[in-house]
C-alpha cells in the first residue's frame, strides 16, 4: 500500500455515493476554482481529477499526490517525478485512456486504486458512469499507467512526517503552503467517451516540472510605456498638422453656401427701417427656386471640389503619378470624341 496514497483512500471512502448537481456543479470543482485556480468554470467542468486534488488537499499530502484538473498533465508530472510506472499497487494514482493506447497525451480519465486481485483492479473514482463517485472494477486494457506518491521527493519534507499524523507547514507556523501547478491545453479530443480533462477550452499555459508556470509573458517596463506615450504624441500632432493645412490659393471658406429653412432664432429679429413683414412675405413668394442641374455638371462641380481640396499633395510622386494618368485619359476621351465627331 503506497502510505500516501492510503490517506487519500480514507478521505475518497468518507465521499462514495457523492453525484454531480444541476448543470454539472461538484463541491469538488468548486473548492477547485476558488483554491487551486481563480476560475470559477471548475465548478461545472469534469471533476475526476479535481476530486482526488480536493482529497489531497483534506489528507494534508497535496504536495505528494499533487493538484491537477487536466489529467494528462497530471500523469506526466509524475513521470517527470519519477513517480510513475505500469503496476498496479493500492493507493497508486490510475490513469486510464478510454481508446486503448498507452499515450500519457491521451490520458481521458483518473482514479485511486483501491485493492488488486489477479487481474482486477478495484478503484475509487468520480464522474463516472455520468455523475457519480463510485467503486468500479478495471482490467488492463483502458490503463496506462500509476502515479505513486509516496516517491515524489518533496525538498524538507518526508512521507513519514504527514503518514505518522506529522502536520501539514502551516500548521506548523512556516506561513507557507505548496500548492502543485495545473494547466490546460486549447481543446480535448473525443476518444469514444467523454474525456475527463477537466479543463477550459481557452486555459493554456507553459508549465516546467512540478507544475511551475515558465510562461514567457513579461510585464511592460515603466519605459516601454513612456516610449509608447511619446510616440503616440509625435503621431497625433503630425495628423493634427497635415489635416489643418490650408491650400495656397483656395479661398478661406467656400464659396457655397446653403439657406437652412425653418425657426433659427430663439428672439425675434428687428426688421431694418423700411422694411415690413409684408414685404419679406412678398419677396419670398416671388423668388424663383434654383435651376436644375443635370448630373453631368454636378459631378464635374463635385470633381473640381475636390481636387482644389487636395492639390497641396500633388507634391507627392504617387498622386501625381495618378493625376497624370488621369489627365491622359481625359485626353484620350476628348480625341476620340473629335475624332467621331469627324
Amino acid at each position: 500500500m503506497d502510505p500516501i496514497g492510503e490517506k487519500l483512500l480514507d478521505i475518497a471512502k468518507t465521499e462514495l455515493g457523492y453525484r454531480e448537481k444541476s448543470g454539472g456543479y461538484t463541491k469538488y470543482g468548486d473548492w477547485y476554482g476558488k483554491n487551486v485556480d481563480n476560475n470559477s468554470y471548475f465548478k461545472n467542468a469534469p471533476w475526476c481529477d479535481m476530486f482526488l486534488a480536493w482529497a489531497a488537499d483534506k489528507a494534508g499530502v497535496a504536495d505528494w499526490a499533487g493538484q491537477f484538473a487536466y489529467t494528462p498533465f497530471h500523469a506526466k508530472w509524475f513521470r517527470e517525478e519519477g513517480a510513475w510506472g505500469t503496476k498496479p499497487k493500492p493507493g497508486a494514482i490510475i490513469f486510464f485512456d478510454w481508446s486503448g493506447s498507452k499515450s500519457l497525451d491521451a490520458i481521458d480519465h483518473v482514479g485511486i486504486v483501491e485493492k488488486v486481485e489477479g487481474k482486477t483492479i478495484h478503484t475509487i473514482e468520480g464522474n463516472v458512469d455520468g455523475v457519480h463517485l463510485k467503486r468500479k472494477e478495471r482490467t488492463a486494457g483502458t490503463i496506462v499507467g500509476y502515479g505513486y506518491p509516496a516517491k515524489v521527493v518533496v525538498p524538507g519534507r518526508t512521507v513519514e512526517s504527514v503518514t505518522s499524523g506529522a502536520t501539514r507547514d502551516t500548521e506548523q507556523g512556516t506561513g507557507q503552503e505548496h500548492v502543485p501547478g495545473h494547466a490546460a491545453p486549447g481543446s480535448s479530443t473525443d476518444r469514444g467517451a467523454p474525456a475527463d480533462h477537466g479543463m477550459p477550452g481557452t486555459a493554456t499555459r507553459d508549465v516546467g516540472p512540478r507544475g511551475q508556470d515558465v510562461s514567457s509573458d513579461q510585464p511592460i517596463s515603466a519605459l516601454d510605456v513612456l516610449t509608447i506615450v511619446i510616440l503616440g504624441s509625435v503621431a497625433l500632432a503630425v495628423g493634427k498638422a497635415v489635416l489643418t493645412r490650408v491650400p495656397a490659393g483656395l479661398p478661406a471658406s467656400s464659396p457655397v453656401r446653403f439657406r437652412k429653412r425653418g425657426r433659427h432664432h430663439r428672439t425675434p429679429v428687428a426688421l431694418p427701417v423700411g422694411v415690413t413683414p409684408a414685404d419679406l412675405a412678398a419677396a419670398d413668394s416671388s423668388t424663383a427656386p434654383m435651376r436644375a442641374v443635370t448630373a453631368a455638371v454636378a459631378a464635374e462641380a463635385e470633381d473640381r471640389e475636390f481636387w482644389s481640396q487636395v492639390s497641396h499633395l500633388r507634391e507627392d510622386d504617387d498622386l501625381a503619378y495618378w493625376g497624370s494618368m488621369a489627365e491622359n485619359g481625359e485626353k484620350a476621351e476628348k480625341a476620340e470624341e473629335g475624332a467621331a465627331a469627324r
